[in-house]
């Protein structure tokens, strides 16, 4: 009897365990799609009632993503969608379904920004390498979005031209969608094969789905899509197509009026079905966003983003062992500062211009049927004179602060076994006569063993610059090796340059001269558990040292925790203690540097759920030094109010206090004078929208920077060869006050369109204010009223952008 017990229980545990196991290879399994050929396109309208749609198969079945881990979906909430294809696009219809409809959210965006509101996405690798696709979304208010992805990087930089129409009933919601094979890159085969993924976010439940399983303890999302097959025989039109632009603006800055038109051409060519040629001819850039210019007071120049499109759409290439700074192109010429300073007896400078100027740009990429992507890339900007004038004669002298320049990239990218690469790269830059020249070269690889579960990573990179009579080369090399599966990870890292490592001629490089050792562990959940949907908690060191000559200058170790609570209320923060740490870049003289004491500082952060209405982010830091009176504090808000799914506000708040530290102050031919500095600066900003659909918007961005830096009056010292600082008589005269107060102001207010596919006009009001001086002792509110005291600068600009598709007009040409 007790036998037969045994084995009734023994065959309920196995096929119970049989059963698990085919639920787990059901979840775990490769999903495929097989689309049909048309003969007739559908309407992309939104309404799903065309008869191209009957009868088609149907993906369904999606599985949870977030929060929870290959949960099916709910059956109050299913989705359904349908592929088909002809020789110009393939066609998808998706249905969402949702038995609580008027719970769907719906903000009224612009294109690539999400909001508050459902969406449904599809991601398609036309190489089916599990690491490079396009994404399409669509959002339950009709915006749209695409990006290019790379492993888990998302780029919405990147912009093609395709179409997505929605519609409503009480069922749910549905999407259309069109996407030219104009948008894709794909080998030339009698059949393709395609990976693709499909997901769907329901914002009020704080669901995310996807067709295929995503395992998120391993791997990287695009390892995991499923196949799309039966795309047969295609025939794919002409991809040429062609953005003309022409823009009129009218300056306004003290008493003068100019206006200026101007009109240019960006070309998109296919020259085969995987490679694509991208030219900007006549380049304008106009309305480009504002810098978020600050007082600068340290060693190193700031960066900026880049906000000129062609230099940020489809540069994933470009872009890899971070040796392309695009502001590079177009920049402040080499021989701005010396021009500033550079007049002879009797001369003034009348015009220094602040920019080089494009004359032109192209890029080439794309990615052949062995997975090699290929990248070209080359911009020309033209000769920038300063001009001086004679007080005397009159006559006029020319200096050329930054000849005609060449920018070159080249890049050789080998993806192999779905999840490893190998990469060259060089950039180069030569500037006609005896200016300086820049070449830099690396060799990269990111290599995953079969199971994904380590990870190397690193790279080699040499630069070699050229100056009239001198040649300079330097090296540089990372190389990390990291757990990347399960919840508990680890790792471990090596940075390392030498002393002439220089790649700012198109890259940019802060330091050099360095050989660096980090490590960190973590723990992580994938799935819900108590309180929290998921949550990170990790420590982590790093040991600096500089390399000639081998000496520490800095150790630390911290802490981490990053979690979001089920309500997607999220929190973390981290704290760290360091080292007394040797600074050999704030002295601004090769060899000397100045020892900052031991310190211990953190930050922590809230950010609310932004479904509701109201919602804020807040960000606390502090920093105490244990043998200085040295501190520093940053506060940081940022509420947001949407008022409804058309009008949006986000406000932000920035404060930063740094009280008793020793700056730099002057370098004398003998000595580094240093100085008690506190400094003050308050960031406002204001970011505004009023959608009147997805394809109309007033948007309205201001921003107002304050800073302050005070030095302690007589309390100036110099620096020793110890890193150490002693007293010293330093006079402050008006001449050499290094006092400051610095305020600016930028608004602006624009209205775009887009009037068709690709094509748009933009109306665009802006001013702006700027007033620096050595009143560091009035306060902010003084420091304002000072700075309208200044000119405005007010600009007014109309700029249109239209698409024009070869295929187009050749069939009007045929009719």
């Amino acid at each position: 009897m007790i036998f037969k017990n045994l084995v009734f229980i023994a065959s309920i545990l196995f096929f119970t365990n049989l059963q698990a196991q085919n639920i787990d290879s059901q979840k775990y399994s490769k999903k495929e799609y097989s689309a049909q050929r048309i003969s007739e396109a559908p309407k992309i309208d939104g309404f799903i009632n065309d008869p191209v749609w009957e009868g088609k198969s149907i993906a369904t079945n999606f599985l949870m993503v977030e929060p929870g881990d290959g949960d099916p979906s709910r059956e109050t909430h299913p989705t359904e969608v349908k592929i088909v294809y002809d020789d110009e696009a393939i066609y998808i219809a998706a249905y969402m379904l949702d038995n609580e409809p008027d719970r769907i959210l719906r903000q009224f965006t612009q294109r690539d920004n999400i909001g508050q509101a459902d969406f449904f996405l599809v991601d398609i690798n036309t190489y089916n390498d599990g690491e490079n696709q396009t994404r399409f979304l669509i959002t339950s208010a009709g915006t749209l979005a695409d990006a290019k992805m790379s492993g888990e990087n998302e780029d919405y930089s990147y912009n093609v031209v395709w179409e997505g129409e929605i519609s409503y009933d009480d069922k749910g919601w549905y999407a259309e969608i069109k996407i030219p094979y104009a948008a894709l890159r794909f080998p030339k085969k009698e059949e393709q094969l395609w990976s693709i993924q499909m997901s769907r976010k329901i914002t009020h439940l704080n669901e995310t789905y996807s067709w295929n399983y995503i395992d998120k303890s391993v791997g990287k999302i695009t390892q995991f899509n499923g196949l799309l097959r039966g795309i047969k025989n295609i025939d794919p039109p002409v991809r040429l197509s062609f953005y003309p632009y022409s823009s009129i603006e009218t300056d306004q800055f003290e008493g003068t009026n100019q206006t200026n038109f101007s009109a240019g051409l960006d070309i998109k060519y296919g020259i085969t079905d995987a490679f694509t040629l991208d030219a900007t001819l006549i380049p304008d850039f106009g309305q480009t966003a504002f810098d978020n210019v600050e007082l600068n007071l340290g060693p190193f120049e700031q960066a900026f983003g880049e906000n000129r499109a062609f230099f940020t759409e489809g540069t994933e290439l470009f872009t890899k062992g971070d040796l392309f700074y695009s502001r590079r192109i177009g920049d402040s010429p080499i021989g701005f500062n010396q021009a500033q300073r550079g007049s002879f007896n009797n001369e003034v400078l009348i015009e220094n211009p602040e920019k080089a100027d494009l004359l032109n740009a192209v890029k080439i990429s794309g990615r052949t049927e062995n997975d090699l992507g290929i990248g070209f890339f080359n911009a020309v900007t033209k000769e920038t004179n300063a001009i001086f004038q004679d007080t005397v004669s009159g006559d006029l002298r020319y200096r050329v602060t930054e000849p005609l320049a060449n920018y070159n990239i080249i890049v050789l990218d080998q993806q192999f076994n779905q999840n490893s690469s190998i990469s060259i790269i060089n950039t180069n830059v030569v500037r006609d006569g005896s200016f300086r020249d820049g070449n830099v070269t690396g060799f990269l690889f990111d290599v995953f063993n079969n199971s994904n579960s380590f990870n190397l990573e690193g790279e080699a990179k040499m630069s070699n610059v050229n100056k009239p009579g001198q040649n300079i080369t330097g090296f540089a090399s990372n190389f990390e090796i990291n757990r990347t599966k399960g919840n508990f990870r680890y790792g471990v890292e090596h940075d390392f340059a030498n002393e002439t490592y220089d790649i700012n001629d198109l890259g940019l490089n802060f330091r050099n001269n360095y050989n660096n050792f980090s490590w960190s562990t973590s723990y992580q959940i994938f799935e819900p558990t108590g309180k929290f949907n998921r949550y990170t908690i990790q420590l982590f060191g790093n040991h600096t040292r500089r390399y000639k000559p081998d000496l520490a200058t800095g150790t630390d170790v911290g802490g981490s925790f990053f979690g979001v609570l089920k309500n997607r209320f999220a929190f973390g923060g981290y704290a760290v203690i360091e080292s007394d740490f040797k600074d050999f870049f704030e002295p601004r003289r090769e060899g000397h540097y100045i020892t900052y004491k031991q310190s211990l500082g953190g930050e922590t952060w809230i950010s609310s759920d932004y479904r509701k209405k109201f919602a804020i982010d807040a960000r606390l830091g502090l920093r105490t030094y244990f043998d200085s009176d040295q501190e520093n504090y940053t506060l940081k808000l940022s509420p947001r109010f949407r008022f409804n799914d058309k009008l949006s506000f986000i406000y932000s708040f920035n404060y930063s206090n740094i009280n008793n530290r020793n700056s730099f102050v002057v370098l004398k031919p003998e000595n580094i004078i240093f100085g008690n500095r506190d400094t003050k600066s308050v960031e406002n900003s204001l970011q505004g929208s009023y959608n009147f659909n997805t394809k109309q918007a007033l948007s309205l961005s201001f921003r107002n920077f304050w800073s302050v830096a005070n030095f302690a009056e007589g309390e100036f010292k110099n620096l020793q060869k110890n890193g150490e600082l002693t007293a010293t008589n330093y006079p402050v005269t008006p001449n050499n006050d290094p006092n400051v107060n610095f305020n600016i102001w930028n608004l602006d207010l624009s209205y775009r369109w887009q009037f068709a596919p690709g094509s748009e006009a933009i109306l665009l009001y802006r001013n702006s204010i700027f007033n620096l001086s050595d009143q560091s002792e009035i306060g902010f509110e003084e420091s304002l009223e000072r700075l309208f005291e200044q000119s405005l600068r007010q600009n007014l600009s109309l700029r249109m952008v239209y698409f024009i598709d070869y295929n187009n007009i050749k069939k009007i040409f045929k009719s």
